[in-house]
């Protein structure tokens, strides 16, 4: 007899002809999920007694332009392809994107990086560069009119990047990069910090203050899933009331939080069928905004295609989600 024992539960496996080593190996795995599953209950208890110990900062309010953001402003969008494949591709999307976005009146913010330097594989395309990339975003911005995000790795990106985007965003990967953080704050631009797949919303907080230790305190923070075992994420809905506690907008950037982080193998895979309930659930929470990588061939995309929004579907989802977020505004008036 054997004997499995747990802080829940003891299991035996007797042993029986041919029945023993399935029978172990069943017992393994289901301890083993239980085991996970105790961990995530008592770390989820730890993070809610970190937010009934925070206290409600101010609501911090600043614009781009005529795009306000906080203190019950209305709900932003954040989208684009995930990487500037062409320029006659990133302007077509920036143009389309804008004009659903416009119809609904909906403020919207094209993003595009010019650089993903943390691809799964050395072979993948990274985009066209710092500085072509930089051109290509800037023709962009003055020909649409949009305001523009992209990201930055490294604090010398910092510099050239603010001249031409209203928007710096910190890769979730570099989200306690000290150096990053600070010169992006020093740049004067608003700052997107994406939460690391490894942090607590409550850690947000430290990742802030690094930037507002600059002066700048327009900084908006979003969450894009923590890592839920191997190659998989999970949304924690608690994450944005905990995070908007530090008095900053939140955004949700619901496309990347589909992702199977190196699922393919060379490449990430994704779940893209799961967008839109992620997504209502999300604005139905009270987000300040939704992020969202749009393509109009996600089979096709050169980075990112398998949680990509299909452009067929944009419309549709936007429309959803702009009346369920002025529904959940007026609850909260």
């Amino acid at each position: 007899m054997r004997t499995y024992t747990t802080p829940v539960f003891t299991a035996r496996a007797s042993r029986r002809p041919g029945g023993l080593v399935e029978t172990d190996a069943i017992c393994h795995q289901g301890l083993q999920i239980l085991g996970n599953l105790l961990r995530l209950v008592r770390s989820g208890k730890r993070s809610l007694r970190i937010f009934e110990n925070l206290k409600m900062a101010a609501s911090r309010t600043f614009s781009i332009g005529k795009l306000k953001f906080g203190a019950g402003a209305p709900l932003f969008l954040i989208a684009g392809p995930c990487v500037i494949e062409s320029e006659g591709h990133a302007l077509s999307m920036a143009e389309k994107l804008g004009a659903v976005a416009s119809e609904l009146g909906v403020p919207y913010i094209f993003k595009a990086s010019y650089d993903k330097a943390n691809r799964t594989s050395v072979s993948s395309y990274r985009g066209p560069g710092l500085k072509n990339g930089l051109k290509i975003l800037a023709k962009i911005k003055k020909k649409t009119g949009l305001p523009v995000l992209t990201d930055v790795h490294q604090a010398s990106e910092v510099e050239a990047a603010a001249e031409v985007c209203d928007i710096l965003q910190i890769p979730a990967f570099l989200s306690r990069q000290t150096d990053l953080l600070v010169a992006a704050g020093k740049s004067g631009r608003v700052v997107n910090i994406k939460k690391g797949q490894f942090l607590s919303p409550s850690e947000m907080g430290n990742a802030a203050e690094k930037v507002a230790s600059t002066g700048n305190d327009k900084i908006i923070l979003t969450e894009r899933g923590n890592s839920f075992g191997y190659q998989n994420l999970v949304v924690d809905m608690r994450s944005f009331p905990i995070m908007r506690k530090f008095g900053y907008p939140v955004v949700f950037d619901v496309t990347h939080s589909v992702q199977l982080p190196g699922g393919e193998g060379k490449r990430s895979g994704g779940q893209p069928e799961f967008i839109e309930p992620l997504a209502r659930a999300g604005v139905a929470v009270g987000v300040d905004g939704i992020f969202l990588e749009v393509h109009d061939n996600p089979a096709k995309a050169l980075s990112d295609g398998s949680n990509a929004l299909p452009l067929g579907q944009f419309r549709v989802l936007l429309e959803k989600i702009v009346s369920l977020a002025a529904l959940v505004r007026k609850w909260d008036a």
